[in-house]
């Protein structure tokens, strides 16, 4: 295994762990009142924009999975639309198994669908950005050794980190402490955060660590 492609790899991962910090910096700067936690939807929304275009352009730039076939224009677009439109299914999907947690389900409808934006954002933009709309090759890859590439193994642990962050996250809700952070969805969004950092920093780590014994066979 190519020690320059883990390099890439953890510089790509750097730069987007860099933009979320960013997301909750510099927009104070233009936003009167702008805060993580006292205009929480705000900064839901910063940062998933500044985290699916960071991602997007990192893998448009580093073309992790370029295909060896060139594609037609209308084939791109066509493409496009169905990650658009993929994107869109995982925010509703998303949202629904969020309500069956446990979320309200008429009360806070836009904080729940921004939450659920955000974890689309950490998980299945990264997938289409990667594999494309192609649901046989998400389900080989978040299958047991199914990744061809350590690309494939940081999207693995990038996204079982997010989601159960995000898990870990909705803890402090039901206790009495009565702090602001604890109030929908701002304790689960933040731990999705977190844990999606923590899988940025950790997937690099642990492939470089276990870089002998993985071996990647063509599928």
């Amino acid at each position: 295994m190519r020690e320059a492609e883990i390099r890439r790899l953890l510089a790509a991962n750097l730069l987007c762990a860099v933009s979320i910090i960013l997301a909750a910096v510099v927009p104070a700067f233009f936003l009167d009142g702008f805060s993580v936690l006292g205009t929480h939807l705000t900064w839901l929304c910063v940062c998933s924009v500044c985290v699916a275009t960071l991602n997007i352009v990192l893998h448009l730039v580093l073309k992790p999975n370029q295909s060896p076939k060139r594609n037609s224009f209308a084939r791109k677009i066509s493409r496009f639309l169905k990650c658009c439109i993929y994107f869109f299914m995982s925010c509703i999907l998303f949202h629904a198994i969020i309500v069956l947690y446990g979320a309200p389900l008429i009360e806070s409808v836009t904080e729940t669908f921004l939450f659920a934006v955000l974890l689309s954002t950490f998980t299945t933009l990264q997938c289409l950005c990667l594999l494309g709309p192609n649901i046989q090759a998400w389900i080989r890859v978040f299958s047991k050794n199914g990744a061809m590439s350590i690309w494939e193994n940081s999207l693995q642990i990038t996204s079982v980190c997010s989601v159960l962050g995000a898990w870990f996250g909705a803890f402090p809700i039901p206790l009495d402490w009565d702090r602001p952070w604890q109030v929908w969805p701002i304790s689960c969004s933040l731990g999705a955060t977190f844990g999606y950092m923590a899988g940025l920093i950790i997937a690099p780590l642990w492939i470089h660590w276990n870089r002998k014994q993985l071996t990647y066979k063509s599928r």
